[in-house]
């Protein structure tokens, strides 16, 4: 009964997504749309969200992911605060800022660990009880709170009193508190009294332990744990290697098996279109000798003209063959870095039969796909950071091999 049940409320959340236009475009579109993308798994996620002016999408996205995990183990929908995790975050990053004399990336930016280190730390609560607007503005606008924040660490660093006063980080989360606010220990939740961790456990439900990072790189060895080399990695937590083929593989059978993913990507690529294009691919630049072909004059182009015209994706494009070395690579030259967190929460094929996966950004309805949009797999293979999803969304196989 309670299989049945679930199913029956996944059905709905995936026709009530879908007909509220996240699903495809209205046929009267299609005719204008050159790459005409057919959702192929569409998975339920709560609505899009904006972080709006502030680093803050690796909140965003891991509790967008952690939303759609509560709904498909049958959970009613629950809105998160993503400023919640923001203030506790900011709050151990100092610590560990001042441990080692100021030398940690202490910025906005953050991984989708942190999410779930502060969840299993100290609860959740729920946006409507806890938004962090409380200075001035409708929307997250943090360039003002995060050099504030800055400064006032790397003034307790570089103090010339020759220890740490017992104040400092009390006053470091009280400005916390003045422009995020003050985090309730007790609030009203539906008729209920919750605290943070009552509500995490009573309400979200989720094990935080079930939840891991992976990702695919050659400088430390496949099927080990180790560190990510990367500025946001600030706590410094492991993350699973895997071969790139196999990274792919762990996405689409998460998808096929009703898992979405958590996905940490570069978007620097010109190939990412963060404009109402809403598609990321991976434009294939000639490389062989085409002197005498027409090729050659739109190459006679000026420069700006030239990625004008093969980066404008008004129709679909040949595409670069991403190779594990071509990744370590761009890697390793700081071609791919750590941007963005975003959520996978589907697959779909263009015109010609491509696949690509369903990306739900933070950025708001901000494209002719309602906030959502479409990478391709060599994009995805090429510029993903890391993952995050339930060790029972990856195959048994590769389990087996990371030993867990």
């Amino acid at each position: 009964m309670k299989h049945l049940l679930h199913n029956l409320l996944a059905a709905l959340f995936v026709f009530t997504f879908t007909f509220r236009g996240y699903g495809g475009m209205d046929p009267a579109d299609e005719k204008k749309d050159p790459w005409n993308f057919k959702d192929i798994i569409d998975l339920p996620a709560t609505p899009v969200e904006d972080q709006h002016r502030s680093g803050t999408c690796w909140s965003f996205s891991t509790l967008s992911f952690l939303q759609s995990e509560m709904i498909r183990l049958g959970k009613p929908a629950v809105n998160l605060s993503e400023m919640f995790v923001v203030w506790h975050t900011y709050a151990e990053k100092a610590r560990k800022h001042v441990r080692v004399h100021g030398n940690l990336n202490f910025s906005a930016g953050g991984a989708f660990h942190d999410v779930t280190n502060m969840i299993a730390k100290y609860g959740m609560i729920p946006e409507e009880v806890y938004t962090g607007l409380n200075y001035g503005e409708e929307k997250h606008v943090h360039g003002e709170m995060d050099k504030v924040l800055r400064e006032y660490v790397d003034a307790v660093v570089e103090n010339k009193n020759q220890k740490l006063s017992t104040a400092w980080h009390d006053a470091f989360t009280q400005i916390l508190d003045i422009y995020l606010g003050k985090i309730p220990q007790h609030f009203s939740y539906k008729g209920m009294e919750y605290s943070p961790l009552r509500f995490s456990e009573e309400v979200i439900g989720l094990n935080m332990n079930d939840y891991v990072e992976i990702t695919s790189y050659t400088h430390h060895p496949f099927y080990s744990r180790f560190i990510l080399e990367i500025p946001d990695n600030w706590s410094w937590d492991e993350m699973y290697n895997v071969p790139m083929e196999e990274l792919e593989e762990i996405i689409d059978y998460s998808l096929s098996n009703g898992y979405t993913i958590a996905w940490a990507a570069d978007i620097s690529e010109k190939g990412f279109a963060s404009s109402n294009k809403g598609i990321a691919v991976l434009p294939a630049i000639p490389d062989v000798d085409m002197t005498d072909a027409e090729i050659a004059r739109w190459e006679a182009l000026p420069a700006k003209e030239r990625e004008n015209e093969l980066y404008r994706l008004n129709k679909p494009v040949p595409e670069k063959e991403v190779t594990q070395e071509m990744r370590q690579t761009a890697f390793d030259n700081f071609q791919t870095t750590d941007d963005h967190g975003m959520h996978i929460i589907g697959m779909a094929r263009d015109k010609q039969g491509k696949v690509f996966y369903k990306v739900k950004n933070s950025w708001g309805e901000y494209n002719k796909y309602n906030g959502y949009f479409y990478a391709s797999k060599p994009y995805v293979q090429y510029k993903t950071m890391c993952i995050m999803v339930h060790k029972d969304a990856i195959p048994p196989i590769i389990r087996e091999k990371l030993d867990l």
